[in-house]
C-alpha cells in the first residue's frame, strides 16, 4: 500500500507540477482551446469571407473583390493567432515563459499585420491604374512587387527585434556583402538598370512586335528584371539580356500607324514617253482613288532615273491599315494593278542584262 501512495503522490505532484511548473490540466485545457480555434479557423473564414463577397457582389468596382479574395489568407491565419493567445492565457506561467509566450503572441500578431498589408497591395494597384499613362503596366508590376518584398523585409525585421535579435549589425554586414555582389555582378545592374530605363521609356510592352537590328525581331512575351523574353516567329523562345534594348535602337513594328508601300518599278528602255506618261497617271489615280490608302499622309509617283539597265520609276504610299496581314494583302492588289496597267500599255518589265561585243578580227 505504501507503494500505491508513494505512486499516486508522485503521480499528483507531477500532475500538479506538469512542464515548467506549468499543470498539466492546464495545458491539456489550454491544447483543448487552441485545437477548437485550429478546428473552427475555416468555418470562421469561410463566414467572414461569404459575408463579404455578398456585399461585393452589389458593387461594381473590382477593388473590393480583389480585397476579399487577397484576405482569405489572412482570415483563416486570425482565428489561429486568437485561438494561441487565448491558450496561453488560460496559463499560469513563470517569469521566463511569461516573456517567451509573450514575444511568440506578439510574432503572431506582428506576422497577421504584415501579411495582410501584403495582401492588400494588389488591390491597391487595381485603384492606381489610372497611372499607367505615366508609368507603363510592366513598370507599376515591378513597383508593386518591390514595395511587397520591402513589406516582407520589414515584416522579418520586425520580428527579429521583437526576439531581441538587432537588424543593425546584419544590415551593415548585408551592405558590405552588397558592395561585395555588386563589383562582381555589373552585368546583373547593367540588365536591371536597362529593363528600368526600358519600361520608362515605354519603348516596348508585353504582346508587341518589335524589331532590334542584329539581335532579334518576334513578339514580347514577358519583361523581367534582368531579360526579356521574346518568341521568334519560328515559335522558339529568345531570352535577351535588358542591356542589349537600351544600347540598340529598337523598331515597335506595333506602334505603326500606317504601313508604307515603297517600291522602283523597272521599265523596259524601249517604253515611250506617252507610255510611261499614261503608266504614271493610272498608277497614281489608283493609289488617290482606293480605300486602301490614306493620301493625306503623303504618295509619290514618279518617274525617277535611267537605270543600267531599265527606266525606273519610284511609287511610294501609305496604307490606312495598321495591320501587318492587311497589308500583305493591299500590295498584293497593288502589285497586280500596276502590271495590269504596265500590260494594258503594251509595255514591259526590265530586268538586268548585259551586252557584250564580239570584236572581229
Amino acid at each position: 500500500m505504501d507503494r500505491i501512495e508513494q505512486f499516486i503522490s508522485l503521480f499528483a505532484e507531477v500532475w500538479k507540477n506538469g512542464i515548467s511548473g506549468i499543470n498539466i490540466s492546464e495545458i491539456i485545457i489550454a491544447l483543448l482551446i487552441f485545437f477548437a480555434f485550429l478546428l473552427l479557423r475555416g468555418l470562421f473564414a469561410k463566414f467572414i469571407i461569404k459575408r463579404l463577397e455578398k456585399y461585393v457582389s452589389k458593387t461594381t468596382n473590382r477593388f473590393d473583390n480583389s480585397l476579399v479574395e487577397s484576405l482569405k489568407g489572412p482570415t483563416k491565419f486570425f482565428p489561429i493567432v486568437i485561438g494561441f493567445f487565448i491558450a496561453t492565457s488560460y496559463v499560469s506561467l513563470g517569469d521566463s515563459s511569461e516573456n517567451f509566450i509573450d514575444n511568440a503572441n506578439r510574432t503572431l500578431i506582428t506576422i497577421l499585420i504584415f501579411w495582410s498589408i501584403h495582401q492588400i497591395i494588389g488591390p491597391l494597384s487595381v485603384l492606381i491604374k489610372s497611372i499607367e499613362d505615366l508609368l507603363s503596366k510592366d513598370l507599376l508590376n515591378w513597383i508593386i512587387k518591390a514595395i511587397k518584398i520591402l513589406i516582407l523585409i520589414l515584416g522579418a525585421a520586425a520580428v527579429l527585434e521583437l526576439w531581441g535579435i538587432k537588424i543593425g549589425p546584419i544590415i551593415a554586414g548585408l551592405g558590405l556583402f552588397g558592395v561585395a555582389v555588386a563589383l562582381g555582378a555589373q552585368d546583373l545592374f547593367k540588365n536591371l538598370i536597362s529593363g528600368i530605363l526600358v519600361l520608362v521609356e515605354k519603348r516596348f510592352k508585353v504582346g508587341d512586335w518589335i524589331i532590334v537590328e542584329d539581335v532579334i525581331e518576334g513578339i514580347v512575351e514577358s519583361i523581367g528584371f534582368r531579360s526579356t523574353a521574346v518568341r521568334k516567329f519560328d515559335k522558339s523562345v529568345a531570352i535577351i539580356p535588358n542591356f542589349q534594348f537600351a544600347e540598340n535602337a529598337v523598331i515597335n513594328i506595333s506602334k505603326t500607324t500606317n504601313w508604307i508601300i515603297s517600291w522602283v518599278i523597272t521599265l523596259q528602255y524601249n517604253t515611250t514617253v506617252e507610255q510611261l506618261k499614261k503608266i504614271r497617271d493610272e498608277i497614281e489615280k489608283y493609289v488617290t482613288t482606293h480605300k486602301d490608302f490614306k493620301t493625306t499622309l503623303g504618295h509619290a509617283v514618279r518617274v525617277d532615273k535611267f537605270s543600267d539597265s531599265s527606266i525606273d520609276m519610284y511609287v511610294r504610299c501609305f496604307t490606312v491599315t495598321d495591320d501587318w496581314n492587311e497589308w500583305l494583302a493591299v500590295k498584293e492588289r497593288l502589285a497586280i494593278e500596276i502590271k495590269q496597267i504596265v500590260e494594258k500599255n503594251n509595255a514591259s518589265f526590265a530586268f538586268p542584262s548585259q551586252s557584250i561585243y564580239v570584236e572581229k578580227k
